[in-house]
């Protein structure tokens, strides 16, 4: 029975040694010498390459988007410290698995071998999952190495983010892909059928992410062609990576944060590019709307009051529209935005205001501001000495309307742009009459 069970497991090691691997397999870095891109951590002076040469590798959380090396810089740290590699993802995994994982872990240290957990998407774990790891992290049952593409701050507990150092991973570089590229064509002895322009594009395609390249790769070394492909025949027979875009998670708010600041910044043509990209990412053109409008209001205000109507009308007639052709109305609203003046000043205002309000509490109006619909909130003094403006010079009486315990603030200053410049001269003008008025 021994030699039949022998010769079944040494018949599957023989198949899996000579089954087809995928392309991605094959050219699976074997050191970190060999990995591509990610300069950043494994250079000379990188973090990673750092805590190894000081013989001190501490747990760590990969933070970046799919595809530039993630696991296979787990398994090669594992390799380079002579720890054993256990991989596991948060997907997968329940409680039941992690203990099974916990105690293996710690058989295996008491036999003097370290591990390297590494988990994939772990932002996935609940907190309580994520607490589970702090003990064995804590008396060196595991050495944990964490993958997300999801920001840290966000969906990693503070417990275990103070216990690991968190490197950012970049999408490849197109010279980095290129890179990978070439190894793939050497690997397999075979070139791109592809000219110049189409290699291009199918770099491009795979959108910074290694995985995606060798994967188009592989589809690409399949084809039997007589000439080499231009870029309109790749694209006949491949399509376009989809853009990462997660529109509840990290890469939502950094495309709004983007187009927001492209608009202050008067840059329509970013703008257009940051809205565009939310689009193309499956964005709710009325989320984009709403922070459209906000936008006009915020960071344009007085300086342009069109600008807010701009905003709702393009709103309006996405609304009236649909897509595709109600896009448009709020693409001419980001060109407008981007165009307008800017100012702040009113929103500085708003602020500086609540924050008075704030601070006096519940001090009344100076009564001469009152109304007096009883005889005994005129004998209180209810409405005594109002100056009806529309009667006095200019129509403008001077009054103090702040509370009569409250010094006279300024809240709202106005910016020498747009409309703003004049309703500059109307403050100014009615300061002048104001200190004539009371002397």
């Amino acid at each position: 029975m021994a030699d039949l069970f022998d010769s079944g497991a040494a018949a599957q090691e023989t198949l899996t040694a000579t089954a087809p691997r995928p392309l991605a397999d094959r050219l699976r870095p074997q050191t970190l010498e060999e990995v591509i891109g990610q300069r950043q951590i494994l250079g000379p002076e990188g973090p990673l390459r750092v805590m190894l040469d000081a013989g001190s590798l501490s747990s760590i959380i990969f933070w970046g988007p799919p595809g530039v090396g993630k696991t296979t810089i787990a398994r090669l740290l594992a390799d380079a410290t002579d720890l054993n590699f256990v991989q596991i993802s948060a997907i997968f995994t329940g409680v039941p698995e992690l203990r099974k994982v916990f105690e293996a872990a710690k058989l295996r240290r008491t036999n003097g071998k370290g591990t390297l957990l590494f988990v994939d998407e772990i932002h996935r774990f609940n907190k309580a999952q994520q607490d589970g790891f702090l003990p064995h992290m804590e008396d060196g049952t595991i050495l944990l190495v964490g993958a997300t593409t999801e920001n840290p701050s966000f969906e990693l507990n503070a417990a275990v983010l103070s216990r690991a150092q968190v490197l950012v991973l970049e999408r490849l570089s197109a010279d980095e892909l290129g890179q990978l590229a070439q190894r793939a064509e050497a690997e397999t002895g075979h070139a791109l059928p592809l000219d110049a322009q189409a290699r291009t594009a199918l770099l491009e395609m795979a959108d910074g992410d290694g995985r995606a390249l060798l994967n188009l790769i592989e589809q690409a070394l399949s084809w039997k062609t007589e000439t080499p492909l231009d870029t309109d025949a790749l694209t006949t027979r491949l399509m376009r990576r989809a853009a990462q875009y997660d529109k509840s998670g990290d890469g939502h708010y950094n495309l709004i944060s983007a187009l927001h600041k492209s608009v202050r910044g008067s840059d329509p043509d970013a703008a257009l590019y940051w809205f565009t990209r939310m689009l193309e990412g499956g964005e709710d053109p009325r989320f984009l709307a709403r922070r459209l409008t906000r936008m006009a209001v915020e960071d344009i205000g007085l300086a342009d009051p069109q600008a807010q109507h701009i905003c709702l009308q393009g709103w309006e007639t996405y609304e009236r529209l649909g897509s595709p052709e109600g896009e448009l109305a709020l693409a001419q609203a980001v060109i407008y935005l981007a165009l307008a003046p800017k100012s702040n000043a009113a929103y500085v205002a708003y602020k500086s205001a609540r924050r008075a309000a704030k601070k006096t509490g519940s001090l009344l109006p100076p009564k001469h501001i009152l109304n007096a619909p009883t005889n005994l909130m005129k004998d209180q003094g209810y409405g005594a000495d109002y100056a009806y403006d529309h009667d006095a010079e200019d129509g403008f009486s001077g009054q103090n309307y702040f509370p009569d315990s409250m010094k006279r603030d300024t809240f709202y200053d106005p910016v020498e742009r747009g409309f703003e410049r004049d309703l500059r001269k109307r403050i100014d003008y009615f300061a002048r009459l104001r200190k004539q008025r009371n002397g």
